[in-house]
């Protein structure tokens, strides 16, 4: 009897913990979604409660303050933009196919004529200054960004696409502040040009090194 016992105490906890993780994760999907919107500071824990469906007492169980949750959200936007930059980068190996992303990004954005910004973009000009740890942890992951560019560059050197003494981390470098210079410029003018101007300016360079006409597509 004290084994069953002693079983379903076990069991009960398990499932508590799966419930708690589940709520912790669906106050992180909201606050990620209404901080999209209105920006971290204009989002308050009120929000994301009502939003959530969850108290406070539920809310302040998982997160000690506000903070703490925007770094929570930092995790997740994160994750969700690497991994579709994974998926999109991965399969690159062509200056046309990365056209093709561009066209993607570009696309994307202009369905939204620009508002929001980046995700993570974002993040980074309401956070970076007030928040040590949030910063690094931005940090790490638009460097892991870079590096899915560098790979598709490396790619590109192999195919001698672009050559073999190409700064791999410069190109990289340059493609991200291309991408996040055009998020910002989009944002500010609710018009996508900025955004393909910048990127084009990119590609154009990277056929410059490989001999390619720029007018090539």
């Amino acid at each position: 009897m004290a084994r069953l016992e002693e079983s379903s105490s076990q069991a009960a906890a398990s499932r508590l913990t799966a419930r708690g993780a589940k709520t912790r994760s669906r106050i992180i999907a909201a606050a990620a979604d209404l901080m999209h919107v209105q920006g971290v500071g204009g989002t308050t824990l009120d929000d994301v409660i009502a939003a959530s469906n969850v108290s406070k007492s539920q809310l302040y169980r998982h997160f000690e303050d506000k903070q703490a949750l925007v770094r929570a959200v930092i995790e997740l936007v994160g994750d969700r933009t690497i991994a579709v930059e994974r998926r999109r980068l991965s399969k690159v190996t062509t200056l046309v196919e990365l056209t093709g992303w561009r066209d993607g990004l570009v696309e994307n954005n202009a369905l939204r004529k620009g508002r929001y910004g980046c995700p993570l973009g974002s993040l980074v000009i309401e956070v970076a200054d007030h928040d040590a740890i949030a910063r690094k942890k931005l940090q790490d992951l638009f460097s892991v960004w870079q590096e899915l560019f560098e790979d598709l560059l490396r790619r590109f050197q192999k195919a001698g696409v672009i050559p073999p003494e190409a700064d791999i981390s410069q190109l990289a470098m340059g493609l991200i502040a291309a991408v996040q210079g055009g998020y910002l410029l989009t944002q500010a003018f609710r018009d996508v040009a900025p955004m393909a101007a910048s990127i084009d300016l990119a590609l154009a360079y990277l056929r410059h090194l490989g001999g390619t006409p720029v007018a090539a597509s």
